[in-house]
């Protein structure tokens, strides 16, 4: 089960990820970057201090974005990655491939 909460802070958005991103589950992140996305933002900080696990669903949301947001110019940054969930984007080499910090303040400087 996942919760997904999005609030504006200045000039970027942040989508706070809270439990499990699951199969079942992985529609509503989906939804939240989609609906973030055509609401016009630029720059996201995508928030997974409480995401506790994540599937080979939720990466591929992640995954499906990553051309689009470098076409459009769009930033996403994911912050507060536990071990756990870490290892798997690392495993994967999606690291590589998403922007990832350790903290907030760090998201945040990276978006400027």
């Amino acid at each position: 089960m996942v919760d997904i909460i999005r609030t504006q802070e200045g000039e970027y958005e942040v989508i706070k990820i809270i439990g499990e991103v699951d199969a079942s589950s992985s529609i509503e992140l989906d939804n939240a970057i989609s609906e973030a996305v055509s609401g016009g933002g630029k720059k996201f900080l995508v928030d997974c201090t409480s995401l506790d696990y994540i599937s080979s669903a939720g990466l591929g949301v992640f995954m499906s974005y990553i051309e689009e947001f470098k076409k459009q110019d769009i930033h996403l940054i994911l912050f507060g990655l536990n071990k756990k969930v870490a290892n798997v984007f690392e495993i994967l080499g999606l690291d590589q491939l998403l922007n990832i910090e350790e903290n907030k303040e760090e998201a945040q400087a990276k978006l400027g």
